[in-house]
């Protein structure tokens, strides 16, 4: 019974040291265009861009790989046909295999219609309001909402931490905060 005791002790003691120990994030490796990352703005805009395009087009992942840190995600948000509120977290690679589908089957372009942003130090949080379109020519979009981008600076360049986004409905639409000042 002692040995049981101190077995199940040592163990404990070995374990507490072992779980506080973390991996260290893997280092970032810049295969961005400088244009691309040089700022909060560049990068928002690069990332609309990448993802932007008519039926038939190609989109250049790499490019889009290019403006997330190696730790980054996407995580889109909404409501499940339960009502309850949900959120997945995926990578750039689960975001590509996910949606490339659909954004180069029916076409594909968001564009930013306002912009909140706050930074503090190396970091910058941008609330960044969308309206999507399967072509430019489309009368009206198909869809809105808020793109929240979590935004890091190493020093060298900006990288993507987190896209965040929840699109608007009937019961939750774009604050007027949140959208072009009227005319």
């Amino acid at each position: 019974m002692r040995f049981s005791i101190l077995a199940a002790a040592l163990v404990l003691a070995c374990a507490v040291p072992a779980a506080a120990q973390t991996t260290p994030p893997p280092v970032p490796v810049s295969t961005a265009a400088p244009a691309d990352v040089a700022t909060p703005e560049a990068i928002v805009a690069a990332l609309y861009d990448v993802i932007s395009g008519d039926a038939g087009v190609a989109r250049d992942w790499s490019r889009f790989r290019s403006l997330f840190h190696p730790t980054g995600r996407l995580m889109p948000s909404g409501m499940n046909r339960e009502g309850q509120g949900v959120v997945r977290s995926i990578t750039p690679d689960e975001y590509i295999t996910r949606s490339e589908p659909l954004l180069v089957g029916q076409g594909f372009h968001e564009r930013e219609i306002a912009r909140r942003s706050e930074r503090f130090g190396q970091i910058v949080h941008v609330w960044s309001s969308y309206e999507s379109l399967h072509s430019l020519s489309d009368p009206q979009p198909f869809a809105r909402g808020i793109n929240s981008i979590q935004l890091f600076n190493d020093g060298a360049r900006w990288w993507i931490v987190s896209v965040y986004w929840q699109a608007e409905t009937p019961a939750a639409p774009i604050p007027a905060e949140y959208l072009p000042p009227a005319a």
